[in-house]
């Protein structure tokens, strides 16, 4: 099976730090000349989610595979850098490619990875999307952003399902399991009445995934803290625990780009009481021993993200928020018309007040 839809091309850009695998869209005549949109992925998944995206859109666009996933190499990740590591990475493309203030748009983790970039890297941003982002405070922590526990107890690699971590590594793209990745793209990646055309494509993608402690999940240490283990030092699900992921930073920016926010109502992997998250899963008795409310309570990652981008906006940040109804993780799979509109008016804006 071709992973390249028409009109997709794919290169490789070799920076200093890593070899990185890109596809693009350029276009002729006006469109060619416009912004480009620059897009990252989230976890388990690669650069090919985002092609129907990139061929609907009227402007040039990139998108990055990261470290240890699509065709970019698998580097190792130092999750005691958060998400810097990644977003080191996409700044060096940009550099390599000679881009600056671009648009930008992350999924779910990518939703981090477009935040840290902006934190140290603010003058390669134009504007912001974030679809289903990473909390901003990382997993594992409280309304107010204050870890649960020191250690991160529940988060971070040991949260990894391990029959989920071996039919990756074996390049399953069957739906014989329920921990099959074809089936969790259905019930976590997209709404329950979707049906997706392309399907065998995303699971390809999903398989490029690198597994192990370097790379997805990442490593654990022991935890005195119920259900007994705490975010490590490696791997992709440690960069975003609450250990080591703050994008708070983001309120005190001096030139606060343009945000939208975009989420589907029906979010199975970010929500108020997703079932991602251990404590949710604790709390309605899939994992046992759960300590109750008080010790460790479902985080609430809507209402987190909505309070960092209403001090953001308190600031002098501009932040439009949509909400796609019925739709899960994947709004630009599930609603491409509505999001194709509502990222172009997202960007036009930024331009003219640009």
């Amino acid at each position: 099976m071709s992973t390249l839809l028409p009109g997709i091309e794919q290169s490789v850009v070799q920076t200093e730090r890593l070899r990185t695998a890109v596809l693009r869209r350029s276009l002729d005549g006006d469109g060619g000349e416009r912004t480009p949109v620059v897009l990252i992925h989230g976890n388990i998944s690669s650069s090919l989610f985002f092609q129907p995206l990139m061929l609907a859109l009227e402007r040039p666009s990139i998108a990055i595979d990261l470290r240890g996933f699509g065709d970019s190499a698998p580097a190792p990740v130092d999750a005691r850098r958060g998400l810097r590591d990644f977003s080191d990475d996409v700044a060096a493309v940009l550099d390599a490619l000679e881009l600056s203030e671009v648009h930008l748009l992350g999924w779910s983790m990518g939703g981090g990875v477009v935040q840290q970039l902006a934190l140290y890297r603010p003058e390669l941003v134009a504007s912001l999307t974030l679809q289903a982002p990473v909390p901003p405070y990382g997993f594992g922590t409280l309304a107010d952003g204050t870890l649960c526990t020191p250690d991160g107890a529940g988060t971070g690699g040991g949260g990894g399902n391990p029959e989920f971590v071996q039919r990756l590594a074996e390049g399953d793209a069957s739906d014989e399991s329920g921990a099959s990745p074809r089936a969790v793209f259905r019930s976590s990646y997209v709404g329950p009445d979707h049906h997706d055309a392309h399907e065998d494509l995303w699971v390809s993608s999903m398989l490029t995934t690198a597994t192990g402690p370097d790379h997805y999940p990442g490593d654990s240490r022991p935890s005195e803290h119920w259900p007994g283990f705490g975010a490590g030092d490696r791997g992709v699900l440690n960069t975003m625990s609450g250990v080591h992921l703050d994008l708070t930073g983001i309120v005190d920016l001096v030139d606060k780009p343009p945000i939208l926010w975009v989420r589907g109502s029906r979010d199975a992997i970010v929500g108020d009481e997703s079932f991602f998250d251990l404590h949710t899963l604790g709390k309605h008795g899939v994992v046992p021993g759960w300590p109750g409310e008080e010790a460790a309570p479902p985080q609430p990652m809507i209402a987190q993200t909505r309070d960092v981008l209403d001090r953001y906006a308190a600031a002098g940040g501009q932040v439009r928020e949509e909400v796609f109804a019925g739709a899960g993780h994947s709004p630009h799979l599930e609603d491409p018309a509505r999001f194709v509109r509502v990222l172009g008016e997202h960007l036009a804006a930024a331009e003219r007040r640009g």
